[in-house]
Formats: C-alpha cells, sequence, structure tokens
C-alpha cells in the first residue's frame, strides 16, 4: 500500500533525514482501459498517494480507481484539462505533498521512471522536472503520428527561444514540481484547456524556477489518448500566444498578471491554511517581495544555483552526476540556461 514503504528517496533538513511525501495525481477523461496499466507499473515504495481527477468521464475511470484504492475527486461538470490539473494541484497541496507528478493516466509514460524523475527535486538540482520523449531519440519509433513530431519540433524550438531554454521537449504529460514552486506560480490563472501545460513552463522560467529533464520512452497505441490535428491546430496557436503573452510581461509593455502575481495573491485568505504549509509566514505580500517576476530572475536566479552548487558539489561534478542521471543540461531562466497525448 501507498505510504507503508520503508525505502525511499530522503532529504537532508537541519541534519536529519526526512522522507520526501510524494503525490502522483492524474487528470483523468475516459482512461478506464488504461488506469490500471499505469498505477500498476508505479513504484510503491516511493509513492505516497495517488489523487485522480475525473473530468466527468463516460466510462468506468471511477469505478475502477475505486477499486484500486486511489483517491478519487468527480468534476460535477468537465472542466477541460487545465481546469483538471487545477484541481489536481490544489488537493495534493492539501494532502501535505512535498513533491506533485503529473501523469497522464493513458499509459504512454513509463510510470516505473517516477523515482528518476522526482531525483532532481530530491537531490536540488530542480523545481522542475519533464519527462521527454525526445532525449534518448526514437519518439517515431514509438508510434508518435508525423505531424505531432513536427508540431512539437516546431513549438519546442520557438519556447526556447523565447524562454531561454535547452529543452528537448515542452510538451510531456509526465511531470514532476517541487511543492515551492506550485505553492508560487498562480497556476489558477492558467488555461482549462491543453495550453495549461506552456502556461506552467512559462511561469516556472518568469519566477526563476529550475527546470530539466530525463529521457522517457514514448508509447503510442489505440487506447492511449489522442488530440486530433484540429485540436492540436489549436493548441499550437494557443502556445505562440502565451509566449507573446510573456514577452509582453518581460519586457513591461503589459502587465500580465499569471506572469505577475504568485499564488497567496489570487487566493482566498479563507483557503490559505488548506493549501499553504506555512499560511501565517507567506503574506501575499511577503511571497511577492520573494519571487517577484519584476527582475525575471537574471541574476537572482543564477547566484541562487550558483551557491547551491558551491555548498553541494563542483560544477563538473554536478555536470556528471547529470549525465549519469540521464538528465538533460540543467535549463536556467537567466537565459544561459504535451505535444498535448
Amino acid at each position: 500500500m501507498f505510504g507503508e514503504a520503508t525505502r525511499g528517496f530522503v532529504t537532508a533538513v537541519g541534519g536529519m533525514m526526512m522522507q520526501d511525501k510524494v503525490i502522483v495525481v492524474m487528470p483523468a477523461y475516459n482512461a478506464a482501459k488504461t488506469l490500471e496499466r499505469t498505477y500498476n507499473d508505479l513504484p510503491k515504495a516511493v509513492v505516497h498517494k495517488v489523487i485522480l481527477v475525473d473530468d466527468v468521464s463516460q466510462d468506468e475511470t471511477v469505478d475502477i480507481a475505486r477499486q484500486l484504492g486511489l483517491d478519487v475527486v468527480v468534476h460535477i461538470q468537465n472542466k477541460g484539462y487545465g481546469g483538471n490539473q487545477k484541481t489536481c494541484y490544489l488537493k495534493a497541496l492539501e494532502e501535505g505533498a512535498d513533491i506533485v507528478v503529473m501523469l497522464h493516466p493513458d499509459y504512454q509514460y513509463d510510470s516505473t521512471l517516477v523515482p528518476e524523475l522526482i531525483r532532481p527535486i530530491q537531490e536540488g538540482m530542480a523545481d522542475m522536472v519533464l519527462g521527454s520523449r525526445f532525449l534518448n531519440g526514437g519518439t517515431l519509433a514509438g508510434g508518435m503520428p508525423i505531424y505531432k513530431y513536427l508540431s512539437n519540433r516546431f513549438l519546442t524550438t520557438v519556447e526556447n527561444l523565447v524562454l531561454g531554454q535547452h529543452l528537448s521537449e515542452c510538451h510531456t504529460g509526465f511531470r514532476a514540481y517541487s511543492r515551492r514552486m506550485l505553492e508560487t506560480i498562480p497556476f489558477l490563472l492558467n488555461s482549462d484547456d491543453f495550453v495549461f501545460d506552456t502556461e506552467v513552463i512559462a511561469q516556472a522560467v518568469a519566477y526563476g524556477f529550475r527546470v530539466v529533464e530525463i529521457g522517457v520512452p514514448t508509447r503510442y497505441f489505440k487506447e492511449a489518448s489522442s488530440v486530433n490535428f484540429r485540436r492540436s491546430v489549436i493548441y499550437g496557436l494557443s502556445t505562440l500566444a502565451v509566449m507573446l503573452r510573456y514577452l509582453l510581461a518581460k519586457w513591461n509593455w503589459k502587465p500580465i498578471p499569471q506572469f505577475k502575481k504568485t499564488l497567496p495573491e489570487i487566493i482566498s485568505r479563507y483557503h490559505l491554511p488548506q493549501i499553504l504549509r506555512h499560511p501565517s509566514s507567506t503574506s501575499p505580500e511577503r511571497w511577492r517581495d520573494s519571487a517577484s517576476p519584476e527582475r525575471w530572475r537574471d541574476s537572482a536566479s543564477q547566484e541562487r544555483w550558483q551557491d547551491s552548487a558551491d555548498t553541494a558539489e563542483p560544477a563538473t561534478e554536478a555536470s556528471a552526476k547529470s549525465a549519469r542521471l540521464g538528465l538533460g543540461t540543467p535549463s536556467r531562466s537567466d537565459g544561459e540556461g504535451g505535444e498535448q497525448s
């Protein structure tokens, strides 16, 4: 059972070793045929809890999830892919997650790789980790349609240029976030549609969080969810619109709340105690001062990265560790640095 693990990843806090609470969230819609396989592959020794948020599925997704013993939240009406994730992250924060893993329950992603996905966060190397289907190659051989492959390559190239990153993929449905990041970025202001994922990456960069990636295999098959060509075109245009808004906010040409405010500033103070770990010490004003995107994390991000490298290990050793873990180059928001299934 989850939460009964005798082994797993731990983090040193004040000289003491404490196990991080890892919660997997699954935004689900008509996932009855693939949910059980996805769940069974999860490493039970690492994952403390699985939360499935059902977006008014028309199949037996909810029944199967309950039979598997998952924590199930059922939307009263369909809220869309992004709206589903908003519920996922709020619920995970309320449950006390230290690390949140977002995993599509369509069995496209290898859920046995959760330990590798969360390790960079555990080791203080990242705040956000993407499971890239392009980092290790073999994407087309894994069954990705050619039009999705080409659009993914184009959009990721544009995003890298705008955000100053060096990521191999920005459109994956297998991700991990630190609690600190989810308690900071105003993800509730994001779209309820598929472009939510792109907005989160842009916010991570704007607020100075470190983004890295690991390679994951690609699995496309009949039962796996898929966005049709028309929706893919809409998603592509929406992604380009996010990049434009990011630049407008960065250059101070237009105030964009999703790149200026923090999560405590946009939620009711009556909900702060349930969502934030230390609500009494994290007033909106304090969070705005400590996480102000006005600076866009240029020098501050670099100093924080360098400080952690100096205290933890030399840069060359950190690079070697990244290579051993199969990580891409850690992408910084100082400019040095899914496809929806």
